[in-house]
């Protein structure tokens, strides 16, 4: 009886280390350690829900101010498909120009067709300065990056007190008239637009040294090389942008601000105190007038100035 008891006893403890060696085999859940860890697996491997990262096909007959590309040449085609991902997959710099275009574009678009130039050379400026006051490390200023010397070749006014770099539409008109003039050189607008990036006088010297007469057929830098698949890629991506997955309304986009103009032939001895006379402050004045680049004005020579004043009522007025 005392060995049957024994035998009884030994028995149990065996039941019950087997019992607790399954037990930590399992997961909380009831499921073996294997079936949990083959869990995990999966979801690891499984994309992230409404985050898919997708190959983009290569838009049909794509042309720069009606001059096409030959996307048939696979050099061609792998630098377009390069712009076309980063320019998209950059997600935050992408949508803000679509909202800044939104508001700038419509200042833009009719000088350049007064000037006859195509309006494709409006994706030109975004890819310039992000349609922003840009100043780059080279000293080129505004939403062109007009250099000083061409500014002021072009009759542009550039000194202490103004620098109309700064304002939207003159710079607008010196751009055209630069692009013209790089197009009546190199017969083609394609080329003018590299001659935007590389100056005249570099893209001629690779011509003549490559022995070529094609954007397309140039071996350039890193820059310009880039440069006219960037233009293509904002074009792309701007005038498709919920096919590229970007997803907004009219009311997230920006708007232009109706001004008036005041007329100033004298000087201006305190702009803080000028703007305060039209109910806005020395930043609203500032921020519609960037060309203005001091506090004050010296005008000696009484030239006429042409301020841009917000509407009534568009701001808070400040009094």
């Amino acid at each position: 009886m005392k060995i049957l008891k024994s035998a009884l006893v030994i028995v149990g403890l065996f039941t019950i280390v087997f019992i607790s060696i399954q037990a930590t085999q399992q997961s909380p859940d009831g499921s073996d350690e294997k079936a949990s860890e083959t869990s995990e697996s999966m979801k690891k491997d499984r994309p992230v829900k409404d985050y898919n990262i997708y190959a983009l096909p290569m838009p049909e007959n794509v042309n720069f101010a009606g001059e096409e590309v030959p996307l048939d040449d696979p050099d061609i085609y792998e630098r377009m498909d390069r712009e076309l991902l980063v320019n998209t997959y950059w997600q935050s710099n992408a949508l803000l120009l679509i909202k800044r275009a939104n508001k700038y574009f419509p200042i833009i678009e009719p000088i350049l067709k007064e000037e006859g130039v195509p309006d494709d050379f409006k994706y030109l400026a975004v890819i310039e300065s992000g349609l922003t006051q840009a100043v780059s490390p080279a000293g080129a200023r505004g939403f062109w990056q007009i250099m000083e010397g061409t500014g002021k070749d072009y009759g542009l006014e550039i000194n202490d007190n103004v620098d109309e770099r700064y304002h939207i539409e003159k710079s607008t008109r010196v751009a055209a008239n630069y692009l013209k003039k790089s197009k009546k050189k190199f017969g083609s607008w394609t080329m003018a637009a590299a001659a935007y990036n590389a100056g005249n006088r570099g893209v001629e010297r690779q011509l003549e040294r490559q022995k070529v007469d094609d954007y397309y057929e140039l071996l350039l830098g890193e820059e310009t090389g880039r440069y006219m698949f960037r233009i293509l890629a904002l074009k792309e991506i701007l005038s498709n942008p919920h096919q590229y997955g970007f997803n907004f309304e009219d009311k997230h986009l920006y708007k232009n601000i109706p001004t008036k103009t005041v007329k100033v032939d004298t000087v201006v001895n305190d702009f803080a105190d000028f703007a305060k006379h039209f109910d806005i402050n020395y930043k609203i004045l500032k921020i519609h007038n960037p060309w203005l680049r001091e506090a004050h004005l010296n005008n000696a020579s009484r030239r006429e100035y042409e301020i841009k004043i917000p509407e009534k009522d568009t701001y808070t007025a400040v009094k």
